[in-house]
């Protein structure tokens, strides 16, 4: 195994987070790459897991906390780290130590850029991301917003904790109208996919003109920051669960639901 930085040559399969073997990861259209497109620039950092077949089974991706969705100063923030584990396509690579591979070279990197530590979050049930995972890897939990945590593992004594950013707003409704609010910063395939599942079904004929799409890119902080939510979707005040993605039939019942109430 080794570990790698992202090239040209390996670009189309990070963009698609591994997943380039799914017609379904076609459906999230082009966002991850304009959202690249934009952060590239802005201090992302990439790394990948290759096999000794030179076959890519795991990724990292990591930027300055400043352009992300924390409060953090002078730390990288982990968006995700990843191992691919589908039969499918490339294979199950887990429990080969590409994830402690590809998180201590994150680590080994942010140092040797100067800053002062590295944060990522978790979530506490055990699945993808899982809390539990990093603090066996040193990680200390500093913030929690109900199933997800907030890790760190600081580089400097005077390195300062960071923090979550929590929903400040919610999206208003609209007189006679289902309203299907859409936040998406682009960053995760997965999200972007919930996002062009929910337009296509908001644009449902046989809902006539009775549902408004309103998108919100979180990609600019200022938006971000005002409503305190980087990736969500909601159907009137009704958040809609997101992980993993809800099938198009289902983000259309949702709607649906709620037109059927508007009589």
């Amino acid at each position: 195994m080794n570990i790698i930085d992202l090239d040209e040559s390996t670009l189309p399969v990070y963009l698609v987070c591994l997943e380039d073997w799914s017609e379904e990861i076609k459906e999230a259209g082009d966002h991850k790459r304009v959202w690249y497109e934009k952060m590239k620039d802005k201090g992302l950092r990439v790394k990948l897991a290759v096999d000794d077949r030179g076959i890519v089974g795991g990724m990292i991706q990591y930027a300055p906390a400043e352009y992300l969705f924390i409060e953090g100063v002078d730390l990288y923030f982990i968006h995700c780290i990843w191992v691919h584990g589908h039969k499918q396509g490339r294979g199950d690579y887990r429990g080969k130590g590409m994830g402690t591979a590809l998180l201590q070279a994150a680590e080994a990197d942010v140092r040797s850029l100067g800053a002062k530590g590295i944060a990522a979050w978790g979530i506490l049930l055990p699945f993808w991301m899982k809390a539990s995972w990093y603090k066996k890897h040193g990680y200390r939990a500093v913030d929690r917003d109900g199933i997800q945590v907030l890790l760190w593992k600081p580089f400097a004594p005077d390195a300062i904790p960071p923090k979550l950013i929590r929903q400040a707003a919610t999206p208003p409704l609209e007189p006679n109208k289902v309203v299907v609010t859409s936040f998406r910063n682009g960053w995760c395939p997965a999200q972007n996919l919930v996002f062009e599942r929910a337009k296509r079904a908001a644009a449902d004929p046989e809902f006539k003109e009775k549902v408004l799409f309103r998108e919100i890119d979180t990609f600019d902080r200022s938006e971000f920051l005002r409503w305190g939510i980087c990736d969500a979707l909601f159907v009137n005040h009704k958040l809609v669960r997101t992980g993993p993605p809800p099938s198009f039939e289902r983000i259309r019942r949702v709607i649906a639901k709620q037109v059927k109430k508007l009589g």
